[in-house]
């Protein structure tokens, strides 16, 4: 009798064993997504400027928060580019040591995180700027529907004011 629920026991447990490898776990880190496929997308889509393709990429809803706890909607936040962006000559993300990755919390929440340099220069002086930059992006349906983002502006506010300066000093 012992042997026989000893066996029993071991058929469940070789049993269940089976049963799990047959189930697919779901991925909770990765560094290769539909998600991080469409930050990417939206990164490139601010560096050429394409403003409606960039929106695209957000829920209508989307709250973002880009250095501030005060939440601004996308079109908010592509008027706040576009005014932050006259000074320069151009801009843009270097893509040597970018880093991507997605997780999923204990809620089930899907997140994008990025750290990477952002470039730019500054017209009339040609004063190069590298800020590093760190977003996060909250996904629901493939859609950002919230968004962090971390830089210190503070180089690249005083490059503008040295260049306001130079300006000035050479119209007199």
């Amino acid at each position: 009798m012992r042997k026989l629920i000893i066996i029993g026991l071991l058929v469940g447990l070789i049993s269940s064993s089976c049963n799990d490898a047959g189930k697919k776990e779901e991925v909770r880190y990765t560094q290769d997504s539909e998600e991080i496929n469409t930050l990417k997308a939206a990164i490139n889509d601010y560096e050429k400027g394409d403003w409606q393709s960039l929106k695209s990429h957000y829920a209508d809803t989307a709250q973002i928060f880009h250095n501030t706890q005060k939440g601004a909607n996308i079109d908010a936040v592509i008027n706040s580019h576009k005014e932050s962006l006259n000074g320069l000559s151009n801009y843009g993300f270097l893509d040597e040591d970018e880093e991507f990755e997605m997780v999923v919390t204990d809620e089930d929440h899907t997140w994008v995180n990025y750290w990477g340099d952002w470039k730019g220069t500054i017209s009339g002086s040609e004063q190069e700027i590298i800020i590093p930059v760190h977003l996060t992006a909250r996904f629901e349906n493939g859609k950002i529907v919230r968004e962090h983002g971390y830089w210190d502006n503070s180089a690249m506010m005083m490059a503008m004011q040295e260049a306001d300066t130079t300006k000035t000093d050479t119209i007199k």
